[in-house]
C-alpha cells in the first residue's frame, strides 16, 4: 500500500513528468526542423580526406547540443545560437579525432587559416600566391606555411598497397634485405663451428681465414695432402648437417670425401 505522504506528491511527479516529455518533444522537433542548417555548415568543411557523412553526424551532435543549450529567455533566433555551436563541433572533430597522423596543434590551425586565406589571395592576386607571399599575408615564416600545408597528408597516409603506374607504393619503397640473410647465416654459422673441437676449428682457422694451402697445413699438422682434405671435407659436413639440424650421416660424409679425393 502506498503510503499517505507518497499519494500527495504524485501530482507534482506526474507534472514533471509531463513537462519533460513535453521539453523532449520540442527539442526533436527543433532538432528536425533545422537539420538543414546542421548540413549546411558540414559542407563548408568538406574537402579532401574528410568523409562527408561523419561531418554530417558531428554536425548533428552540434545541433543537438545547441538545442539542448537554448534559452529562448536570452535570444529566441535559434539558427543565430546554433551555427557558431555546430562549427565549434566539427572544429574539434576536425582536430582531435579526425587526423591518423596528429600534427601539433598550432599547425592544424594554420593550415584552417591558409584554407581561408588561400581563394582570397589567389583573387586578390589573379593567380595563385606563391609560398612567401603565403607567408607575408599570415605573418609567419615560410618553413611553418610548407609544414601546414604538408600536413595535408596526415589526414589520410597513402595505402601502401595503393596503386601506382608500374607498380603499388609498397614496391617502390620496400625491397627484400639480403643483408638480414647474411646476417642469419652468420649466426648459424657461428653456433655450428662452436660444436667443432680445437683441432677442427684450427684446421678451419688455417685453410679458410689464413688461406694457407692444404700441402702446407699438412707440413705444419703431419699430415698428407689428402688426408688435410679429407678432413676439410668432414669438418664441412658435419657443418652443414649441424645448421641443417639434422646428424651427418656416414655415407654423406663418404660421398663428400670421395668427391674430395
Amino acid at each position: 500500500m502506498t503510503p499517505p505522504e507518497l499519494d500527495s506528491l504524485a501530482p507534482f511527479t506526474e507534472a514533471r513528468s509531463a513537462r519533460g516529455d513535453l521539453q523532449q518533444a520540442l527539442h526533436n522537433e527543433l532538432v528536425l526542423a533545422h537539420r538543414d542548417l546542421a548540413d549546411s555548415v558540414a559542407g563548408a568543411y568538406m574537402g579532401p580526406g574528410r568523409d562527408r557523412a561523419d561531418l554530417r553526424q558531428v554536425a548533428y551532435i552540434g545541433l543537438i547540443k545547441a538545442v539542448k543549450r537554448f534559452d529562448p529567455a536570452v535570444g529566441r533566433h535559434f539558427p543565430a545560437f546554433a551555427i557558431p555551436t555546430i562549427h565549434g563541433e566539427i572544429k574539434r572533430y576536425l582536430r582531435d579525432l579526425s587526423w591518423m597522423v596528429r600534427p601539433p596543434r598550432e599547425v592544424q590551425d594554420l593550415r584552417t587559416t591558409i584554407a581561408k586565406v588561400y581563394p582570397s589571395l589567389t583573387q586578390k592576386l589573379v593567380r595563385e600566391p606563391t609560398m612567401p607571399e603565403l607567408a607575408s599575408e599570415l605573418g609567419v615564416d615560410e618553413k611553418t606555411v610548407s609544414e601546414a600545408l604538408n600536413c595535408q597528408s596526415s589526414l589520410q597516409p597513402d595505402s601502401l598497397d595503393a596503386p601506382l603506374e608500374g607498380g603499388s607504393l609498397a614496391e617502390f619503397h620496400g625491397d627484400v634485405d639480403s643483408r638480414l640473410e647474411h646476417a642469419e647465416n652468420l649466426v648459424l654459422l657461428a653456433h655450428a663451428i662452436r660444436t667443432l673441437d680445437d683441432s677442427e676449428r684450427d684446421m678451419l682457422t688455417r685453410r679458410y681465414f689464413h688461406e694457407e694451402p692444404q700441402h702446407v697445413i699438412g707440413e705444419r699438422l703431419g699430415m698428407t695432402q689428402m688426408q688435410v682434405s679429407r678432413r676439410l671435407a668432414k669438418i664441412l659436413v658435419k657443418l652443414q648437417h649441424e645448421i641443417l639440424g639434422r646428424p651427418g650421416p656416414a655415407g654423406a660424409a663418404a660421398s663428400t670425401e670421395a668427391a674430395s679425393a
